[in-house]
């Protein structure tokens, strides 16, 4: 019973601090509408690309974006893995390459977005060796 309870309790845990990244593009634009919220998308390479894994781990992943990007963000990941082990559903896929056509013609990875509620890019970035906090303000220059 005890082992139960820690399971679950890691597994609240887990979700709780998790970010709330959209499954389908679509609904991120939808919620961006309805909030009036930026969409912050983000081409990734989660398998390959060393660059995407330290903006995952370094900033994403931060207590600071995590707690921030709840309140004033719409979350939507463009993930293009190699490894046959990570594939996408080809709908996903699909989709993401979609993306790429419209907003990362030259390919860049990591490459984020931010966009607003009709979809008119505010400005881009990748991966910068700052802190959490120093990420959201330059995502927030962005923002007029």
């Amino acid at each position: 019973m005890k082992k139960l309870f820690f399971i679950l309790f890691l597994m609240s845990s887990i979700v709780v601090s998790a970010q709330d990244w959209q499954a389908d593009y679509a609904h991120a634009v939808s919620i961006s509408q309805k909030e009036n919220k930026p969409i912050v998308l983000v081409f990734s390479g989660s398998d390959w690309c060393a660059p995407c894994i330290k903006l995952e781990r370094d900033i994403w992943q931060s207590q600071e974006f995590i707690k921030y990007s709840k309140e004033n963000y719409v979350l939507y990941r463009a993930d293009f893995p190699r490894k046959k082990s990570n594939q996408l559903p080809p709908e996903m896929a699909q989709q993401n390459s979609k993306l790429a056509e419209t907003f990362n013609r030259n390919g860049y990875f990591p490459l984020v977005v931010v966009l607003n509620p009709y979809e008119e890019v505010l400005g881009t970035t990748g991966y910068k060796k700052i802190s959490p906090d120093q990420y959201i303000s330059m995502l927030n220059s962005f923002i007029k």
